[in-house]
């Protein structure tokens, strides 16, 4: 018999997520807040949209509202739930599900976010595993409608990439990598932190450089990413309050660009803005980098203003 596995977050990652273990087969059961999201998948399935048309599908799914997850108590305990939600509702959502797993059941933080040690301090380390989703670049773009924006990765790229927190390859991080094939390609990973850091800092500069105009991408020259890569780290550094390899702490020429200039510009209006969903709360310390950057800066006693979570602190 086959495992019984969760979603809890049927949004744009685990929506397409869910979905597609659905379509191959996988007895899975999608939980989500959003009513109308639920009441859709209930009746009409999963919508699944790509760049092509074999990945366009509709596929009944098994969803429920937050309110019946109690059900799952009168069938077969959960053998892996994935946490799909926003890092500030991590807490929550795995002490919800963790009282349904199965006695060797566990939960995969499938986030964008670094939320390995809040699931660990829920539902204890050994019951924790973590998986990074790799240019996925899918939204949740109506109720029970998901869509792809990037073409799958195939062999050229991964797309996700499941390890354990102590790094070794383990049964379980090669059968959830396995099942989640039916979605894209996977593998396990010895290096779930490096892993994680990698995207999170990406993802940070993606903030900033996302913010430029059409205008300012237009004038932009090969080095000026390379600068801003260099103050990064030493942003990043100071934060953390770890140290650089000799000569990368000197600043750039260019520091404009780091400053007042192009990216200095975009750093501004996002740091004043904010980046911020609809109806639900700033991620202010749990956002991309500066979430786990936050924590590790206040304990090393540095100040960790974020850049694209509301502070105007600098």
């Amino acid at each position: 018999m086959g495992k019984k596995i969760v979603v809890v977050g049927a949004g744009a990652i685990g929506g397409y997520t869910g979905g597609h273990l659905a379509r191959g087969g996988e007895d899975v059961t999608l939980i989500d807040p959003w009513p109308d999201h639920v009441n859709h998948m209930t009746k009409h399935g999963i919508r699944l949209d790509g760049v092509t048309t074999q990945e366009c599908c509709t596929v009944p799914v098994k969803a429920i509202h937050l309110t019946q997850v109690q059900e799952l108590s009168k069938g077969k305990p959960v053998d892996i739930a994935f946490i799909c939600v926003k890092s500030y509702d991590t807490e929550w959502a795995t002490a919800m599900i963790s009282q349904y797993l199965a006695p060797d059941g566990f939960v995969v933080s499938l986030q964008n976010c670094m939320n390995e040690e809040t699931v660990a301090r829920v539902a204890g380390p050994e019951r924790t595993v973590g998986c990074i989703a790799s240019v996925l670049a899918a939204e949740l773009v109506g109720p029970g409608h998901v869509q792809r924006n990037v073409p799958l990765g195939g062999e050229e790229h991964t797309a996700f990439r499941v390890g354990e927190l102590h790094g070794r390859i383990t049964d379980r991080v090669l059968e959830v990598a396995q099942l989640l094939r039916n979605a894209d390609s996977a593998k396990a990973t010895r290096n779930l932190w490096g892993e994680r850091w990698s995207k999170l800092t990406v993802n940070a500069m993606r903030i900033v450089r996302g913010h430029r105009t059409q205008r300012q991408a237009a004038r932009q020259q090969p080095e000026d990413t390379r600068h801003f890569a260099a103050a990064r780290r030493r942003v990043d550094s100071r934060r953390l309050g770890v140290g650089l390899p000799a000569g990368e702490n000197r600043r750039p020429r260019r520091a404009g660009l780091c400053r007042r200039g192009r990216w200095g510009q975009a750093r501004d209006r996002c740091g004043r803005k904010g980046i911020r969903p609809a109806g639900r709360p700033a991620q202010r310390r749990s956002a991309p980098v500066n979430g786990p950057g936050y924590a590790q800066g206040a304990a090393h006693g540095n100040r960790t203003d974020q850049w694209a979570g509301g502070d105007k602190g600098r």
